[in-house]
């Protein structure tokens, strides 16, 4: 039986189990020698200056080093501390790592994983530390995942890793206190593979990371009224597992997505749409969107409150296309 771990310690251990592997494999950031990070702590003890490596305080320097260095035959891992720090180095993420491997026509690799730690709103972190910024990743064409449990933690940053290609691995702040059973061996998921997270018959509410968690709940509150939800966590947002999304709507005839982005060309949206075309004959009601706001979340908790996708507005949702 495996032991549990939590989320963060299942990154780390994901981390040190690649390095160990693989040679190639270093990884770079700010804060990585001083122990203060749990996800890396031990990482620099263990494997030194040559491949865990503190960069400064430049998300554009350090982030284009990794595309010039994954080009040069290295595996690189860099660490984002809070997602918003992506912005910074959006000319080197979109307008590089996203397309250098196909102007150089496939002569090269681009094995760059971007652990991005921090993702996501709750508790009052205010405008800056809040975003769940993955739908930029999704239009630039950069292969994203969104693990929801640690053994998801685990096994997709393994995948990542593992990847040729550029890979984004969000790490959801409101899943950072869970514990699970993780495999000890390294076990590889594979990229564009959704979870049915629980079985239901009556509505499909597709949802990941800390809301998946709670659309698990909600289901069980509510199968008690007769309602059977059934919660499909996509894990990896590009590919998407979307068979796997139009099985489980053709199913249950009903849609809610419950996603921690804005509404506007958010995940959501691209969910919605997929569905429409692929499963309007199944559909039995309109496809709903519990999503954030398109606005800067406050830092007052009420407020913020106000303005992201929360269970009670999913629950509404599903009751609205149950009626």
């Amino acid at each position: 039986m495996s032991r549990e771990l939590n989320y963060v310690d299942a990154i780390r251990e994901a981390l040190f189990q690649a390095m160990e592997a693989d040679p190639s494999v270093f990884m770079i950031g700010e804060n990585m020698r001083g122990d203060i990070r749990p996800e890396s702590r031990g990482l620099y003890t263990r494997f030194g200056d040559d491949r865990v490596i503190d960069m400064p305080i430049s998300e554009a320097a350090f982030t284009g080093f990794a595309t010039g260095a994954a080009l040069a035959g290295g595996r690189v891992i860099v660490e984002f501390q809070v997602s918003s720090l992506i912005y910074p180095a959006f000319d080197q993420l979109v307008n590089q790592a996203a397309k250098l491997p196909y102007m150089l026509g496939g002569q090269r690799f681009l094995p760059v994983t971007y652990l991005i730690m921090g993702a996501g709103a709750g508790g009052g972190r205010a405008g800056q530390h809040s975003d769940n910024p993955y739908p930029y990743f999704l239009h630039a064409g950069i292969k994203s995942v969104f693990p929801t449990t640690p053994a998801d933690a685990k096994s997709l940053m393994l995948a990542a890793i593992a990847e040729d290609d550029p890979v984004a691995v969000f790490a959801p702040v409101g899943v950072y206190g869970t514990k699970g059973p993780v495999p000890e061996e390294p076990v590889v998921a594979p990229l564009g593979q959704a979870v049915v997270r629980r079985p239901g018959a009556d509505v499909t509410v597709v949802a990941g990371g800390p809301h998946a968690l709670q659309a698990v709940a909600l289901a069980e509150k509510l199968k008690g009224e007769g309602i059977s939800i059934e919660v499909w966590d996509p894990l990896s947002l590009l590919p998407l597992d979307k068979a796997g999304l139009e099985a489980s709507v053709n199913k249950t005839g009903r849609l809610v997505i419950f996603d921690d982005s804005n509404r506007t060309c958010g995940f959501a949206a691209e969910i919605a749409g997929l569905a429409a075309e692929r499963c309007f004959h199944a559909l039995k009601a309109p496809i709903k969107r519990v999503t954030r706001a398109d606005m800067v979340i406050p830092y007052s908790t009420p407020i913020e409150t106000e303005v992201l996708a929360t269970v009670d507005r999913l629950e509404a949702a599903v009751r609205a296309v149950m009626a």
